[in-house]
């Protein structure tokens, strides 16, 4: 072999190794679809898939399933966040920069990364390090309406739904646990579908992934307490 393609094959080698998928010799593509539970009233409107994230977490050590931190952002505009949805690796920092003419509080207090970043002004930014696997809701303090997800994986396998159909490829074979996220979802219901899996083969279909009715339950703000919806804020 030639020593230009012999540095090609090195570098391809490289690059694979950074994102943590290695190269495995067999490797498969895992696929699995949402099922939603609807009510009659439910089916008469226009479908609308919920947001979703499957994972699958190795149950063996090695070295290609290892995941690089990397620096992402969540913007701030017109009290949205943008995305909606992030999934990062564990120890990567998120940066969420405030582009309105005003002030927010961006905050989280529940399972995964727990913190409060203050108020601060148009223009400046702020980051996170997600040093703790799991899901983060976040929130601002002062705009009830802005949510956020962050999802902290120490596995590069994982799939974001595309209308409702999950695709994850490069899965070496083994011996895996499956773990599910559904926007709504309490997370008792998402626990019940954590199971363990074997991976073997080419192409391996994990079926249907079950989603009930979204549950929409007002958060509270960082004290924990209701949002004063009747106010407004000068911020």
């Amino acid at each position: 072999m030639s020593r230009p393609i012999q540095a090609v094959i090195l570098a391809l080698m490289g690059g694979a190794a950074l994102f943590g998928r290695g190269t495995a010799i067999n490797a498969a593509e895992v696929s699995a679809r949402l099922s939603e539970n609807r009510s009659v009233s439910d089916k008469q409107q226009p479908n609308k898939n919920p947001s979703a994230v499957i994972w699958l977490k190795p149950l063996h050590d090695d070295p290609s399933h290892a995941t690089v931190p990397g620096r992402f952002t969540l913007v701030q505009k017109n009290k949205t966040f943008t995305p909606h949805l992030l999934v990062i690796p564990l120890g990567s920092s998120v940066a969420f920069p405030n582009t309105d003419p005003f002030f927010h509080n961006v905050f989280s207090l529940f399972d995964g990364r727990r913190f409060d970043l203050g108020l601060y002004e148009a223009g400046s930014t702020r980051s996170v390090v997600f040093s703790r696997e799991g899901v983060s809701y976040i929130f601002c303090n002062i705009h009830s309406e802005m949510s956020a997800v962050v999802i902290t994986l120490s596995t590069p396998f994982y799939a974001i739904a595309s209308k409702g159909e999950f695709r994850i490829t490069g899965v070496p074979d083994g011996d895996y646990e499956l773990h599910v996220w559904i926007e709504g979802q309490r997370q008792n219901a998402l626990d019940r579908q954590t199971r363990r899996i074997h991976i073997a083969g080419e192409s391996v279909d994990l079926g249907e992934i079950q989603s009930d009715q979204p549950e929409h339950e007002p958060h509270r703000n960082k004290f924990d307490r209701p949002y004063d919806v009747e106010s407004h804020p000068i911020y």
